[in-house]
């Protein structure tokens, strides 16, 4: 029985493990990270594979098979990473070993880092400028919109709307594919992730190659932008202030108008908790995106609004843990 959920059993090791140590800064310094091989491998094979003399067509095929190649070289060698130490070495050791290779993936410490970097950016030194300037910078590190342009409500609603999106895909989906399959489920995973995020764009030069990475990423996103909302719902109920059934009814009415397929589930159910409005239009260099409104509350998000989101969040992290350490017990 004990083999049956080891997939389970990593994914509790690698959450246990990168809530409490994160990705040491001095094994960044001497190896980098595996987003960043992962990234190194697709700009390469976009370099070679991406002709943009190419037809259509063709361009989209070649992306297709740039694809295929980045997941041949990430599943192949964790998958035989997964089944050789479990071969060879007692259960117990190997599910360990495992779960610190698959702690690598998820993002639940560093996401909150770099979120709680913004509100205390905002709330630093200086006067109101200075403390705008410097939230600002620290939001720039985590959206891609045009930062120059936002006000202090707009640099939070940026942080928020960045947290709730990123739980989704940087901590719900890898664990929930770590959950089906182990290292090679997470790490496959990411690998499509990373590909999306640097190849999938709607623009002259990624829009043919990078179609199938879009379209994957979509799907592979789908369960872990549910749960996600599920688990933030889940948190608003703990949280003093928050509001369960705003979320819940904004997921119901919000979520499927949002641009993309995954997004608005995450960003309307920590709309709706918080009582904001998150999502709207948006400018992303010098073009401005047009989206719907998620949540039906303040527009004028607070300091006090973010350091809320920071709280829910970090609920919404302990839930499925509690859950699925009941689960292995049980």
């Amino acid at each position: 029985m004990a083999y049956l959920h080891t997939p389970l059993l990593i994914l509790l090791g690698a959450l246990l493990a990168e809530a409490a140590f994160g990705y040491p800064k001095a094994l960044y310094a001497a190896i980098r990270h595996p987003v960043v091989w992962m990234g190194g491998l697709i700009a390469a094979l976009e370099r070679r594979l991406n002709v943009l003399s190419l037809p259509f067509a063709a361009r989209r095929r070649r992306g297709v098979l740039g694809l295929g190649l980045l997941l041949l070289a990430v599943g192949l060698p964790t998958a035989a990473l997964q089944i050789g130490l479990l071969a060879l070495l007692p259960w117990g050791l190997a599910v360990g070993l495992l779960a610190l290779l698959a702690a690598t993936l998820p993002a639940q410490r560093s996401l909150y880092e770099h979120v709680a970097a913004v509100a205390d950016a905002l709330e630093g030194p200086g006067d109101a400028a200075a403390r705008l300037a410097a939230g600002r910078r620290a939001v720039s590190m985590i959206v891609g919109r045009d930062t120059a342009v936002l006000d202090e409500a707009g640099v939070v609603r940026a942080a928020i709307e960045s947290l709730a999106e990123n739980f989704s895909d940087g901590v719900v989906a890898p664990s929930f594919w770590c959950g089906v399959a182990g290292l090679p489920g997470t790490a496959l995973y990411k690998a499509i992730n990373t590909a999306d995020s640097m190849v999938g764009h709607r623009n002259e030069r990624h829009g043919a190659y990078g179609w199938a990475s879009a379209r994957l990423d979509d799907v592979v996103n789908l369960p872990a932008s549910r749960l996600a909302a599920l688990w933030i719902g889940l948190a608003a109920l703990l949280l003093p202030g928050a509001d369960a059934r705003g979320a819940w009814r904004a997921v119901w009415r919000d979520a499927r108008r949002h641009r993309s397929p995954n997004a608005g589930w995450p960003e309307a159910a920590m709309a709706g908790a918080l009582g904001l409005r998150l999502a709207g239009p948006r400018i992303y260099g010098a073009v401005r995106v047009e989206d719907h409104w998620m949540g039906d509350g303040r527009a004028a998000a607070t300091l006090a609004d973010l350091r809320r989101a920071l709280r829910l969040y970090r609920l919404a992290c302990a839930l499925p843990l509690f859950c699925l350490a009941a689960a292995v017990a049980w």
